[in-house]
Formats: structure tokens, sequence, C-alpha cells
């Protein structure tokens, strides 16, 4: 009959520790108990690099001027080939792992924090209703899911503002230097600080950036940044959870991480984030392309009022949400795939 082993099977015969098997049973209990922020940055690499070019044509919609989303597409592709519809994607390969691996973890801790809080004051605890087989969402956990989708999205905005900035400079900086499409009130110095941004790396893109407008150019636009990240994740992680809670117990599954469950509710919480801080980001986006033609110390123009019934701020729209839903479907159902296969490790 075979005997399990014993610590004593991690000796060598000499009598000393057998280092693999230590050293493998050591990176295994890391992986386990970081499995949110692995499987977070691993799915944050295949989503973002898929859906990227989505991306890059819902920032030239938002900044210029275009017919349809199939003129941005002939356009682009016409003028650039399909290099232009990957042009930045280094930077939010990079800074969306980064971003979603420090806010998958803020928000794991925010959660159980905002939980106890409730627990502590009202007597519920959102977290054991949540995966209470048979319940559906009520206020504690929209309100938890929610308050610690917003700790996260804020504390995250310090960390993206400046990695969004040099991506939306390669996706817009051949725009910005045709006179073409470049806007009449642009100078024609702009145009010049502009085509300096062209064909450049993230690196040499954000020390681009601090030549002509200083460290804190790195951060234009930050205002409105924040004020999109912490609504908008907000918005996210309520949706995600709430509706994966909703289908799952509609559906009479067991598992909370059902495949159909995710899938839609990944893609949902795409769409209603972006549907509901597009006008945010717009103006964001407005505010920062016209910073890159600037240097320091020169006046730029104010960033567009937030308008939420004005049609022109809601361009690109079906592009971004088409890509939010792409996007999160993938991110999220490897992000669930991986944590499983995390936790079915034995150590």
């Amino acid at each position: 009959m075979a005997v399990k082993p014993g610590p004593q099977d991690e000796l060598k015969n000499d009598g000393r520790p057998d280092i693999s098997q230590t050293k493998y049973g050591g990176q295994k209990r890391w992986v386990k108990r970081y499995r949110t922020e692995v499987a977070a940055s691993m799915s944050s690499i295949l989503s973002t690099f898929v859906a990227f070019p989505l991306d890059s044509v819902k920032t030239r919609m938002q900044t210029y001027k275009y017919d349809s989303f199939t003129d941005c597409v002939r356009h682009t592709y016409k003028t650039e080939g399909y290099r232009g519809f990957f042009r930045g994607v280094t930077a939010p390969m990079a800074s969306v792992t980064l971003v979603r691996t420090i806010s998958f973890s803020v928000y794991q801790r925010s959660k159980y924090t905002y939980a106890e809080w409730f627990k502590r004051n009202f007597g519920v605890d959102p977290l054991v209703h949540v995966n209470t087989p048979g319940t559906y969402p009520n206020l504690s956990t929209i309100a938890c899911f929610g308050a610690a989708g917003a700790t996260a999205g804020s504390f995250i905005t310090l960390v993206a503002c400046p990695f969004e900035l040099t991506k939306l400079s390669a996706q817009v900086s051949v725009l910005m230097a045709d006179r073409k499409v470049s806007s009449v009130s642009e100078p024609s110095t702009g145009r010049a600080v502009a085509a300096s941004y062209q064909n450049k790396g993230t690196w040499k893109t954000a020390k681009n950036i601090v030549k002509h407008r200083g460290f804190a150019g790195l951060y234009s636009g930050f205002n409105l940044h924040l004020l999109r990240d912490t609504l908008g994740t907000a918005i996210y992680f309520m949706t995600y959870e709430s509706s994966k809670q909703l289908l799952t117990t509609y559906r009479g599954d067991k598992s909370p991480t059902n495949p159909f469950a995710v899938v839609v509710a990944g893609g949902l919480c795409g769409v209603a984030s972006w549907a509901l801080i597009y006008p945010i980001d717009s103006a964001k986006s407005i505010y920062q392309r016209n910073c890159l033609t600037h240097c320091k110390g020169e006046k730029v123009k104010k960033a567009p009022k937030i308008q939420f019934f004005n049609k022109r701020m809601y361009r690109g729209l079906g592009v971004s949400m088409g890509r939010s839903c792409v996007v999160n479907s993938i991110f999220f159902s490897a992000f669930e795939f991986i944590k499983k296969q995390i936790n079915s490790i034995e150590d």
C-alpha cells in the first residue's frame, strides 16, 4: 500500500533538505497567495492586445472628426497601414497590466474592509450574502462593491495617467501633425511639437512630454482622469459582481464562476461603465490632445465642459462599448479560469 510522503521525504539520502522540493513548494505557495494579482496580470496582457485596434479607433474618433467608424478605419489603414492600429500598444500592455493588477489587489482588500464595516454597523455581511446560493443582489452588496471599486479607481489614477497620456500621444500624433486634419486653431509650432511624438516608443514619448511640458506634463488632465476612473471603476465592479450573482441565481447554477455568467457579466460591466462615463473620457482625451501641441508655459485651451446630452461628446461610443465588451468578456473569463487553476494547485 502506498504511504503518503511525510516531511522526512523532503530530505536527500545524505540527510540534507531537497532544495528543489522546497523551492517549488515555496513558489506554489507564493502563486496561491497572490492568485488575484497573477490572474489579473496574465488576463490583462491577453485581453489588451486582442482589442487594442478598437481602442485606437475610439481615441481617433474622440479627438478628430470622422464620418463614421469605417471612415476612421479606412483612413488609418490608408495613411498608416496595419501598424497604425497598434501604435502605442506597448504603453497599455504595460500600464493596463500594472493598473489592473494593482486595481484588483486594492479592490479585493477594500471589499473585505467595507464588508466588515457593514457587518459591524448593520449586522449584515455583503460577502456572505453574495456567496450564498439562491440569493440576489441587495443594497448592501451593491454599495460594498461600488465603494470598493471607487477606492480602487481613485488609487490607480496616479499610476495610470502618465501611461494613458503616452498611449494617446502615439495614437493621434500622426493626425496632430497633419495639416489637413489638425484644427485651424492649432499654431504651426504646435504641429511641429506634435510631429516630435511620432514613431517613438513608450519611454521616448514620456521623455518627450517631460522635455516639452515638464514632469507635471505627464499628469495633464489628471483631474478628469481621476473623476473618470473613480466613477467608472465603481460602476465596473458593481455591475460585474451584481450581474454575475443575478445570472447565477436565475439559472440555478451552484458555482459563482459559471462560464456563461462570467462572460455575460464581464461584457455588461464594460458596456455599463463606458456608457455612463464616456463624456468625461472624451473631455479628458480632447484636453490631453491639446496639451500635446503646446510647450511648457504656453496657454492651453481649457478642457471642454462635460456635457452628457451633447452628441459630440459621444463620438466613438459604439466602438468603445464594443471594445470594452470584448475586452472584459475575455479578461474575466481568463481571470476566473486562471484563479480556479491556481486554487487547484496542491502545496
